[in-house]
């Protein structure tokens, strides 16, 4: 090739790589955009609590499904490992996801022992952790921290809700019950924190315990009008098996949070769920489109009415879908993709969503009954007004992030 041609050829190399990347501007993605987004999943998959993480991962999976296998316009491979409900595994899963495989983003786990266990694993490597459950109330105060979002609720929340409950219902006697862990003492402060009435007792059992005798006779002797548990997974379904069992709910009405009164307790407990109350962000009767959509989908893919995990697994994939739309696939920009998931540009199957300062939701709560689902089932149905409206938490006013 001459040297005219040598200079020809070059220029129209240029020309055609000016126009390739014209090109792809146009099309709405970055010259830096990713090939692929990675997501690292740990969550509970094995033993008596590992519907909870099921369920986590399959609303999840099942957002990813119906956007074509895609996050925010990039193809999208989720890495699911088992944490098998301990904290030394997940760390190390934690681990091997950020420094082995290289992950733009962490999510997946239930428990808040678990997670705040393996979670500097995240932080401290500067990778952005979005959780679809476990929110404790160390993260949204003091320690908040701008790569963590809390998709779910914080930890007090369901419990607040459910101490207006009491209030409403003009309880003046509750027996406290939740396993010793982080939320779960959470849990009881939240339900204290609004409460009017008198505790007349307050236990702390074992993380995971499955007999509940001993605590049963304590109920029984303490003769609360009412009871409020926190036992999530195989707790709550043991738990309310043995309460029916020793006729104590003859004596003493149930309370619930929503999670201990979802379809994963349901269909284990059966007919004697029927009339219960319990507090949620979300029910499976909400009519806005985003639900209705996913609760069409979730049946028809897995052949069972989702849970309230399942819920956030969902939004938690939808979240970061639009997070990285909106940052054109540019995920090593870690500010941008902070910002685009802090504006939760997604439309959430709960509805009216927004992050609070400390990266929490502020959103509505609503309490739910447990009633027939006219197929010879039951499911829960929620009021129509919620009992708390645009409720943020108790810790964010000493979280340092505007």
């Amino acid at each position: 090739m001459n040297a005219s041609n040598c200079l020809l050829h070059n220029a129209l190399k240029k020309t055609f790589l000016g126009l390739a990347l014209i090109a792809l501007a146009s099309a709405g993605f970055s010259t830096f955009a990713a090939d692929k987004v990675k997501i690292g999943f740990v969550s509970t998959l094995s033993g008596p609590s590992s519907a909870l993480g099921v369920d986590i991962r399959d609303g999840f999976q099942l957002a990813v499904k119906l956007n074509g296998g895609k996050l925010g316009g990039l193809p999208a491979e989720v890495l699911i490992s088992d944490d098998q409900f301990k904290p030394d595994v997940a760390r190390q899963l934690f681990e091997r996801n950020i420094k082995r495989d290289k992950v733009d983003f962490m999510t997946g786990v239930v428990f808040s022992n678990i997670m705040l266990a393996a979670l500097p694993e995240a932080l401290d490597n500067k990778v952005i952790y979005i959780s679809p459950n476990a929110a404790p109330s160390s993260m949204a105060g003091k320690e908040c921290n701008p790569l963590f979002f809390a998709v779910s609720w914080p930890n007090d929340a369901y419990h607040e809700a459910a101490g207006a409950l009491a209030n409403q219902r003009s309880l003046k006697s509750v027996y406290l019950l939740a396993p010793n862990y982080q939320a779960g003492k959470d849990s009881l402060a939240g339900f204290k924190r609004i409460f009017k009435g008198q505790i007349v007792g307050e236990n702390y059992t074992k993380l995971g315990q499955l007999d509940y005798a001993a605590e049963l006779a304590e109920i029984r002797a303490a003769k609360p009008q009412a009871l409020y548990i926190f036992l999530p997974g195989g707790m709550g379904i043991n738990f309310i098996k043995q309460f029916v069992s020793a006729g104590l709910g003859k004596e003493t009405q149930l309370l619930l949070p929503g999670f201990s009164a979802d379809q994963d307790v349901i269909g284990p407990v059966g007919p004697s769920m029927a009339g219960l109350f319990n507090t949620a962000h979300w029910s499976p009767d909400f009519t806005n489109p985003a639900n209705i959509k996913f609760m069409a989908e979730f049946r028809k893919e897995y052949k069972r009415t989702p849970t309230l995990y399942a819920s956030q697994g969902y939004d938690a994939a939808l979240l970061i879908n639009a997070a990285v739309r909106d940052v054109k696939g540019n995920l090593d920009d870690k500010e941008a993709v902070r910002k685009a998931l802090r504006s939760a540009r997604f439309d959430s199957v709960r509805g009216p969503f927004k992050f609070n300062n400390n990266q929490y939701p502020v959103q509505n709560y609503f309490v739910r009954v447990v009633g027939s689902d006219g197929q010879g089932g039951l499911i829960n149905k929620s009021f129509a007004e919620p009992i708390l409206r645009n409720h943020g938490d108790a810790y964010a006013e000493q979280c340092a992030m505007r």
